[in-house]
C-alpha cells in the first residue's frame, strides 16, 4: 500500500508499505483488552501493611483464657487491637498478578491501531532526520508545521540522536524507536510519526 512521506520541507512522496501494518482488520475488541492490560500493569502497586506475624513485640497470652469474664484472646498483635496487624491489607507489589501479554496481541493490536491512525489520517511518515537540529525552538517550528503538537514519533537511531535534544522539552511530544513503543502510547497521542527507516524496521517484524 502507498502512502505519502514528506521531507521536513513539506515536499510529498510516496513510499511503499505493507498492508499488515496500515491496512491491517481494525480489532476493537482486542484493542480495548490490551491497552487495558498495559494500563493495569503501569499502575504502582506500593501499598503494603504487616500482617499479625510481621509485628514486633511479645507473643505472651495478655490475660488467662478463662475466669476474667472477658473475650478469649492470644497476643496484642491480633487485628482487633489498636498497634496490631492488619487483616486482608495490601501485601506490596509482589502479592498482584502481571497480566501478560503475548506476542501475536502485541503485533495485532499495534498493526490494528496504526491502521485506524492511517484510516484518520493521523499517520505520517517522514524523511530521516539527516542533520542535528539543537534547538527546541526550530523542532517545535516543525512540529507546528505538520500540525503535530501532540505525537508520538517513532524513529530510527540516528534520526532520534539528531533530535533528541531538541524534543525532549517539548510537553504531549515523545519519542521512541519501534524496540520500546506500545499499543497503549498508540492510543494515547493523536499524530503518530514515523521516519522512513523506523517504518520499514516495523515492517520486518510483520
Amino acid at each position: 500500500m502507498k502512502i505519502d512521506k514528506i521531507s521536513l520541507d513539506g515536499v510529498k512522496d510516496s513510499i511503499e508499505i505493507s498492508e499488515k501494518i496500515i491496512g491491517a482488520k481494525i480489532n476493537e475488541k482486542l484493542i480495548s483488552n490490551v491497552l487495558y492490560k498495559t494500563n493495569a500493569n503501569y499502575k504502582g502497586r506500593k501499598g503494603k501493611t504487616k500482617q499479625k506475624n510481621e509485628i514486633t513485640g511479645s507473643t505472651a497470652k495478655i490475660y488467662a483464657q478463662k475466669g476474667t469474664g472477658n473475650a478469649r484472646h492470644a497476643s496484642k498483635k491480633a487485628p482487633i487491637f489498636v498497634g496490631g496487624g492488619i487483616a486482608h491489607g495490601p501485601k506490596g507489589e509482589t502479592s498482584y498478578k502481571k497480566r501478560k501479554l503475548n506476542k501475536s496481541e502485541k503485533k495485532l493490536s499495534i498493526a490494528s491501531l496504526l491502521t485506524k491512525k492511517n484510516n484518520l489520517k493521523d499517520l505520517m511518515i517522514l524523511n530521516d532526520f539527516e542533520k542535528e537540529i539543537l534547538k527546541t525552538k526550530d523542532m517545535n517550528s516543525i512540529l507546528i508545521k505538520f500540525e503535530a503538537k501532540n505525537s508520538l514519533i517513532i524513529a530510527d537511531k540516528k534520526s532520534k540522536e539528531n533530535i533528541f535534544k531538541s524534543i525532549k522539552n517539548i510537553p504531549n511530544v515523545k519519542i521512541t524507536d519501534v524496540n520500546h513503543f506500545s499499543a497503549y502510547d498508540l492510543a494515547k497521542f493523536k499524530k503518530i510519526i514515523f521516519t522512513e527507516t523506523s517504518i520499514k524496521e516495523l515492517e520486518k517484524r510483520y
